[in-house]
């Protein structure tokens, strides 16, 4: 099945090899630069704030102002906004109409390339997202995550595809790894629904370090991006950006 790519500031998404994006979890504005200063460096594909760890985030006006220095500072690099819900791992809890509102004037500004938006939230308000951020030239990732255990395969495509359906332009999943077994049951649903349903990039990953082959060999099996750690991890399991890259590099280099 033929899956549409993404192309975002030279970067693909949904090609041969899958996008390293690292995480921001700064806690206030000076750490924020301090930490994408850092990052430049390391030369990632894509950049994701994850605004819920920022502590004046029921400040719109300083949310704004972070996000316009970071886009000067981030203006080569595809810049995904992620301001997570704390049923699947935010870093605290925000009032659902508020982060609503926020994403959707954030999204208005078009200075993200993308967000992410939890699968879990009212089919709603997922409708009234992606259909603003079409308006506003900004790519929705649809996501689901769950940091207790793995669904059966059969669940996590059906998740995929509920994602694909309702407008994601990126389907993503992400499952705790408690086992081998575990490991290997989200590496059979990528591959499954990237052969028989997907339609668009798909990212998925199996967290903590039973999962770690997920996002090593993730492009192997259909997942198109893949997550490296920043100053600090935003999800169990992730690695340095250059021992990432480097293992990236040895399969593509013998996979060809």
């Amino acid at each position: 099945m033929k899956i549409k790519h993404i192309e975002i500031k030279g970067r693909e998404i949904g090609g041969k090899r899958p996008q390293i994006c690292m995480p921001i979890v700064a806690k206030n504005y000076d750490e924020l630069m301090l930490e994408t200063g850092v990052m430049i460096t390391q030369k990632p594909d894509l950049v994701e704030w994850r605004a819920d760890y920022f502590n004046d985030i029921d400040k719109i006006d300083k949310v704004l102002f972070a996000l316009n220095s970071l886009r000067e500072k981030l203006y080569d690099f595809p810049l995904l906004f992620t301001l997570r819900i704390d049923l699947e791992g935010g870093y605290r809890k925000i009032d659902q109409e508020y982060r609503i509102n926020l994403i959707k004037e954030v999204i208005k500004t078009k200075k993200v390339d993308l967000v992410d938006f939890e699968l879990i939230n009212d089919e709603n308000d997922i409708k009234d997202i992606t259909n603003l951020a079409k308006e506003n030239g900004v790519y929705i990732i649809l996501s689901n995550h769950d940091f207790e255990k793995t669904p059966p395969k059969e669940e996590i495509v059906e998740r995929l595809i509920k994602a694909q359906e309702i407008g994601a332009d990126i389907a993503k999943i992400a499952v705790m790894a408690n086992s081998t077994d575990d490991l290997l049951e989200l590496l059979q649903a990528t591959y499954i629904m990237k052969r028989e349903h997907a339609k668009i990039p798909l990212v998925t990953m199996s967290m903590s370090g039973k999962g770690l082959l997920s996002r090593l060999a993730g492009g192997i099996f259909g997942s198109s991006i893949t997550f490296a750690a920043g100053r600090d991890v935003s999800a169990p399991g992730q690695i340095p950006a250059n021992e990432l890259r480097s293992v990236l590099g040895i399969i593509e280099k013998n996979m060809n």
